[in-house]
């Protein structure tokens, strides 16, 4: 590999031959090649970890190293390193189908930020126009099909509807503003080191555009208020119509149905002294409240039928509304009712209690 010096020229825009032909000379740069792994292997970390804010958002930090990556080496060796960090983030850690047309997301990602800060005077601007393209053409644009044409083959005919795109779109309005400001803060310290390094070539001043104007500032803000909106708009709408018994682990399931059994027994008072089976069938919570609203079904067990069923107690007591009803179709126990139980949801304290 080559160390010879090389071409420091900056492009005011990616469409020339000159521009590619540099982006393809970093291919035989041997520090750039050690800069790469060294990107990839953060990447490969980074991309682990994430910080959970709502049912469906999550803050995640490896765009950082992926613009930081992208800004030196260029998008020749950006589309590289995106491929391998797809294909080796599978391996370590695989989640269900490789679905290889998902790698063009990572790519897209990739490609972008290095268009935008790739062998130019990276400014302000240029780092809030790379985030907005992401989010908009890459994050929805592009994923949204990829989406589709993943669930139309692997999901058993499920379809992938606008509805389950709804939170992606709006988890990018709400961060645009915060990636923007955060990952211009980033690269305002990175930007001089690299500078210094010999890695970009903005010179002394590298760092000094990466400051935002008033202009910048409100639509930022306007941005981040809209996203906001949209974030609690949605969440409202989410806790008011999913119930959180959708979600159960089957030792949730267990906890939550065996629960409800003292509750039922010490408000009716009729059914002290029956042997009963409480399933939950829904509960819903609404957002920022600190009440469940349950609705359980009631059964009383049939002793005799119980003794020589294939199922134990505790395992029926564990089952879910629809296989708790084949249970009673097969009549081990009789439904006698539905509850409806309002509980505290820090205190565990039932608020109220209505049967049918």
């Amino acid at each position: 590999m080559s160390t010879a010096p090389k071409s420091r020229t900056l492009y005011a825009h990616p469409f020339s031959k000159a521009y590619w032909r540099d982006a393809a000379a970093e291919l035989k740069d041997t520090h750039m090649l050690v800069f790469a792994a060294l990107m990839i292997a953060l990447r490969l970390v980074v991309k682990q970890i994430s910080i959970p804010i709502t049912p469906f958002l999550r803050i995640n930090v490896a765009f950082f190293v992926n613009a930081l990556g992208a800004m030196v080496f260029g998008p020749v060796f950006a589309i590289i390193c995106a491929a391998i960090t797809d294909v080796l983030g599978f391996l370590i850690r695989p989640e269900g189908v490789y679905f290889i047309p998902f790698i063009l997301t990572e790519i897209g990602g990739s490609l972008v930020f290095a268009l935008f800060l790739y062998r130019t005077k990276v400014n302000t601007a240029r780092v809030m126009l790379s985030r907005f393209c992401i989010n908009l053409f890459i994050n929805v644009l592009l994923q949204t099909p990829i989406y589709m044409w993943y669930y139309a083959l692997y999901m058993g005919g499920k379809q992938y509807t606008f509805a389950m795109a709804v939170p992606g779109m709006i988890k990018n309005i709400l961060m645009f503003p915060i990636e923007s400001v955060l990952l211009t803060l980033f690269l305002s310290i990175m930007l001089p080191i690299t500078s210094r390094l010999g890695l970009t070539y903005s010179g002394s001043g590298a760092g000094e555009d990466l400051k935002f104007n008033k202009k910048q500032i409100v639509t930022l803000a306007l941005l981040f208020v809209v996203g906001v909106g949209c974030v609690f708009g949605y969440l409202t709408y989410y806790y008011n119509t999913t119930s959180l018994s959708a979600s159960y682990t089957a030792s949730q399931r267990y906890e939550e149905n065996t629960k409800m059994i003292p509750v039922v027994q010490a408000e009716r008072s009729e059914y002290a002294d029956d042997t009963l089976v409480t399933t939950v069938e829904s509960a819903y919570q609404k957002f920022l409240g600190k009440e469940i609203t349950y609705t359980v079904a009631v059964y009383v067990v049939d002793e005799e039928a119980l003794a020589g069923y294939d199922q134990d107690l505790e395992t029926i007591r564990g089952l879910s509304k629809s296989k708790a009803k084949n249970v009673s179709k097969d009549g081990v126990m009789e439904a006698v009712g539905t509850a409806t139980v309002v509980v505290n949801k820090s205190t565990g304290e039932v608020i109220s209690f209505q049967m049918q």
